[in-house]
């Protein structure tokens, strides 16, 4: 690997806004890759630099560049739940249809995780498909009740989705619908505001 290709993604890791610039103007390029096939720009979002993404991205790197474990940049986001990041990646216009190892966008492991000031932002700042369903079968509004808590902020977030329009009652593989999985798992609350989300559908069968 080039040098200043190597200071650039060590900077980047770092936040080291300085050794960006210098590596740059060295010659590093901007979308190298270490072993795991990160891109600095990869490598900053997961650290969530901030100041350095700008730099990487208004230097022109790629938010879509895919490492080894087909994460992007504006895919981590999710994971780690930065809206300062979300920000900075937006203007580069990362396409919000890539999905990650497990055939979900970025809104689904922010809804698992409980991510609500992420899952906020992206539902009011992208036209991101609030009905995406990944490689298990799973929507946002699934994986929020069948991989989260039950807590507050897995509440807010089902609060989030149906009021952006998702669906209650777009059922997994086998069948079974948010409302039933948080009956299941005695989360009162998430359940209280599906069953109200599908009685405004029209929709409510019997149980």
């Amino acid at each position: 690997m080039d040098p200043n290709d190597q200071v650039l993604l060590a900077a980047a890791h770092r936040g080291d806004v300085a050794g960006i610039q210098g590596a740059l103007g060295a010659g590093a390029r901007v979308d190298c890759r270490d072993t795991e096939l990160r891109t600095p720009l990869l490598r900053a979002a997961l650290a969530d630099r901030v100041e350095a993404a700008a730099l990487l991205v208004a230097a022109g790197a790629d938010p879509d560049a895919r490492d080894s474990r087909a994460d992007t940049p504006w895919l981590v986001t999710g994971v780690t739940g930065s809206v300062p990041m979300m920000r900075v990646l937006l203007p580069a216009g990362p396409d919000l249809t890539l999905t990650n190892r497990f055939g979900g966008t970025s809104l689904i492991p922010a809804a698992e995780r409980g991510h609500v000031a992420y899952v906020r932002a992206v539902l009011r700042e992208t036209d991101m498909d609030v009905d995406h369903v990944n490689r298990l079968g799973w929507t946002a509004l699934l994986e929020a009740v069948i991989l989260g808590d039950g807590g507050r902020a897995h509440e807010e977030i089902v609060e989030l989705l149906i009021t952006a329009g998702a669906d209650p009652l777009l059922a997994d593989h086998d069948g079974t619908t948010p409302l039933e999985h948080a009956r299941r798992r005695g989360f009162t609350g998430i359940a209280g505001l599906l069953a109200a989300a599908t009685a405004r559908s029209g929709r409510e069968t019997a149980r």
